[in-house]
């Protein structure tokens, strides 16, 4: 099975959701933004996996890059063929579906906890807020109509699924090389900004790892069996 990884040139590492998925029998074809003119088209593709991006939807310097992965993520939906979005990919999932990304109230650099939505609590798995996920993010999406958000955060929605696509604000995906390299460069400066060094978030990090892969690894398997596999009739 082959899986289109939409994802920018210097951040296409799929961590832990590429292992899981792996394991399960998935090869990636890299659909990088950056060279969206060359992308190939969809045809053989039984899954699309949009990451993370330093970019916000809004941005009119890369307005083009955006638009294509939209344009890409509706064919994806039109065609039946299943949707994984991870922060960036999953605001471009909102707006592709009909909804908004704006500023979020409040920025979540770290590893935050998510809550379950009281109406969708039966059809959550306990995965998704039996612990901390990894955030980096300024933006929130906003649930369009015919989604169902399953958890949220005061920043905003953290999880949304509409048909065969699932929207997750988090980062399933972050190993520790991930955060690593988030946290260099600019990286830095964005966590001096918040009195986070980056020595407290790589502990921070280390404490949490092995359980988020566990539980990434399980919202991995219920997404393909639950969502992915989802009558569209």
């Amino acid at each position: 099975m082959r899986a289109a990884l939409i994802a920018n040139r210097e951040d296409a590492d799929p961590g832990f959701v590429g292992k899981s998925l792996r394991a399960r029998g998935y090869s990636f074809v890299e659909f990088l933004r950056e060279d969206f003119a060359q992308w190939p088209s969809l045809d053989g593709i039984d899954l699309v996996v949009a990451m993370g991006s330093g970019w916000s939807t809004y941005w009119d310097h890369v307005a083009e890059p955006v638009k294509a992965e939209q344009s890409l993520l509706a064919t994806a939906i039109s065609h039946g063929i299943p949707v994984l979005g991870i922060c960036f990919g999953a605001q471009q999932l909102s707006v592709t579906l009909g909804g908004t990304v704006t500023k979020a109230q409040s920025t979540e650099i770290g590893w935050f906890s998510v809550e379950n939505v009281p109406e969708t609590a039966d059809i959550t798995p306990k995965s998704l807020t039996d612990g901390p996920w990894m955030q980096w993010h300024y933006d929130a999406f906003s649930v369009p109509a015919g989604a169902t958000v399953l958890a949220q955060s005061p920043a905003g929605p953290q999880a949304m699924v509409c048909g065969r696509a699932l929207g997750l604000q988090f980062h399933p995906e972050a190993t520790e090389s991930i955060v690593r390299t988030w946290a260099s460069g600019e990286g830095e400066s964005e966590l001096v900004a918040i009195g986070l060094s980056e020595t407290e978030l790589l502990e921070h990090t280390r404490t949490y790892l092995t359980d988020a892969a566990r539980r990434c690894d399980e919202i991995v398997d219920w997404f393909l069996a639950n969502i992915a596999q989802r009558h569209m009739g």
